[in-house]
């Protein structure tokens, strides 16, 4: 019951965190913010997270839960690998989850300051491009895919995702979501020998 107790009281700290991090972003949240904000004394916050980054780390991993769950399905699918790219390229865009993605470039960004959050960000990073190799080695097995180089494949999909997500989430009017969704599908169209229609 404890163990329970204390969980729960984890996850209401770590939902407070994501809350403050979103508003203030992770450069300029304070573990005071998060402690008033939970409303819970900063020794408390430190009982349950040794550090700062330590916090940062779980919280970001936190947010990121539900993409993760979103993914780990997709990985447990069945569908042909054409539908499995077709959701995993959908899941990764930022047009589902503006907020999100503003909180992955936010903690890119701090990950150069923060072990703690460098270790999961990178992490969690590689798990999308696990998934994403996965899909396309099970579509060239099935010769639904044509592609020598899935890790290659893998790192340009994504890579140039990350970039027109960056571009599109932080100046925005420079590139409209559509027109984004158009460079990926022909990128992709091209790296795995199927039509951008297809995608």
């Amino acid at each position: 019951m404890t163990r329970g107790i204390s969980q729960l009281r984890r996850d209401d700290l770590l939902k407070a965190a994501c809350e403050v991090i979103a508003a203030h972003g992770f450069g300029h949240t304070r573990t005071l913010d998060i402690a008033r904000a939970a409303g819970v004394s900063q020794a408390l916050l430190f009982y349950h997270f040794a550090t700062k980054d330590q916090l940062f780390a779980q919280a970001f991993e936190y947010a990121a839960r539900r993409d993760l769950d979103a993914l780990a399905r997709l990985e447990r699918s069945a569908a042909p690998p054409l539908e499995r790219m077709r959701t995993l390229l959908k899941l990764y865009s930022p047009a589902g989850s503006a907020k999100a993605w503003r909180l992955w470039i936010d903690a890119w960004s701090e990950s150069m300051r923060s072990p703690a959050l460098e270790s999961t960000s990178r992490r969690l990073d590689l798990m999308w491009k696990d998934a994403c190799q996965e899909v396309i080695e099970n579509g060239v097995a099935s010769g639904a895919f044509t592609c020598a180089d899935p890790e290659g494949a893998t790192w340009r999909i994504l890579c140039l995702y990350d970039g027109l997500a960056v571009q599109a989430t932080v100046h925005r009017g420079v590139l409209t979501r559509r027109r984004m969704a158009e460079l990926v599908r022909t990128a992709v169209a091209a790296e795995l020998g199927v039509s951008a229609d297809d995608l």
